[in-house]
């Protein structure tokens, strides 16, 4: 994680960010749901996960969405503004894998840059993801002049 807001001057099309581990344990599952109110019982009851063909619970939608963002706006700083996430799911991110996130700028507007996120885990890719944020441009971060 950065402490200081990357300018979209400071970024090209192309640029890589840098792979992220998250363990994927219950604890991540079901505070996960938790925080986003999604209260369906597979991200939460190992039982009724196994009763409904699953082998454990697994991760949310809303989870994986907050994850993604966090990725990102780890990398761009605190000064960055998530303006649109677009989503698609794929393999299941069950407890005890590890969902591993990677990224690559894909295109930059005049006060935007767009990010595609890709989440894999054991068995295949569990998110492709599309993050839009608005950063700081050069020209916002200059100090105005003070009259002496």
């Amino acid at each position: 994680m950065t402490t200081r807001t990357r300018r979209l001057d400071e970024i090209s099309v192309g640029d890589e960010l840098p792979e992220l581990q998250i363990p994927v344990t219950r604890t991540v599952i079901v505070a996960g749901a938790l925080a986003t109110r999604d209260f369906e019982d597979v991200h939460h009851d190992p039982q009724r996960a196994e009763d409904r063909g699953t082998p454990d619970t697994y991760m949310s939608i809303n989870n994986t969405n907050g994850l993604v963002g966090r990725y990102v706006t780890d990398w761009t700083g605190p000064g960055a503004v998530l303006t649109r996430l677009s989503t698609r799911l794929g393999v299941p991110n069950f407890s005890g894998g590890t969902l591993v996130l990677t990224g690559q700028v894909r295109a930059k507007q005049a006060d935007t840059v767009t990010v595609a996120v890709t989440g894999t885990n054991s068995k295949g890719v569990h998110t492709t993801s599309e993050v839009t944020l608005r950063l700081p441009t050069a020209e916002s971060c200059q100090q105005p002049e003070v009259a002496q």
